[in-house]
């Protein structure tokens, strides 16, 4: 699709992709599930960007611990680190660590698939929807926040509970798609920015359509099984 558009692009073996209509300024840097390139996105004035793409473990998954087992927090921030989240989100922030302390100058932006909830999203004011926990202070989003790093979309949108903004999922409103339990429904997907020449202007997370849940998604629109997060910044 990139080249089709004349857009800079990179693909990994696996499953990270940046494509953008602004030149890679760099060469594609690597860290653990993550990796990122510098992008000049104004000719002009030669701003440039650091852009990271993450998409971290998925097993075993936080709310599936807490929603169909009723983990104790501890027990499932442990399986948080056993699915590889927490150790990957550690590795990530130490790689960026540089890069953030010069954000000023080069703003950066990670974003991508962290499969957990949000610090910002559970707490005791949204329990009711997720499974009477109240404040969970999920360690992959702390890790971050605590890198420097800052949610855009909870940013535009601070009250949880008005704007949850779930992105998982909008084809498994039950756990086998259209049958079984109900699906925890979650903000797993973020983009996360530092540098003060970058401003929030608004943040949303969306899909096109009306989507039909598994097994009948084949007719859908809408590509994939997440909803997706679009944050419009302004730069200076």
């Amino acid at each position: 699709m990139a080249e089709e558009l004349g857009w800079d692009h990179w693909q990994s073996d696996a499953d990270l992709g940046i494509i953008s209509r602004f030149p890679f300024t760099s060469e594609v840097e690597t860290s653990q599930a993550a990796a990122g390139v510098r992008i000049r996105i104004d000719e002009a004035t030669g701003q440039e960007v650091e852009l990271w793409t993450a998409h971290l473990g998925y097993d075993p998954y936080g709310p599936y611990d807490a929603c169909f087992d009723g983990m104790a927090v501890e027990d499932i921030f442990q399986r948080e680190a056993q699915s590889g989240r927490t150790p990957q989100a550690e590795a990530i922030a130490k790689d960026l660590a540089p890069k953030i302390a010069a954000a000023d100058e080069t703003p950066v932006l990670l974003v991508g698939d962290f499969n957990t909830p949000s610090h910002l999203d559970w707490t005791e004011a949204t329990k009711d929807s997720h499974c009477g926990y109240g404040q969970v202070d999920w360690p992959v989003t702390k890790i971050f926040e605590k890198a420097g790093l800052q949610d855009s979309f909870r940013e535009a949108n601070p009250d949880p509970a008005a704007v949850p903004g779930n992105t998982w999922s909008p084809v498994y409103p039950k756990h086998e798609g259209s049958t079984g339990v109900d699906e925890p429904q979650d903000r797993i997907d973020f983009i996360d920015y530092a540098g003060d020449k970058l401003t929030v202007k608004d943040s949303v997370s969306f899909v096109e359509g009306d989507p039909k849940p598994v097994p009948d998604q084949a007719g859908n629109a809408w590509p994939t099984d997440h909803a997706a997060v679009l944050t419009t910044f302004t730069v200076g």
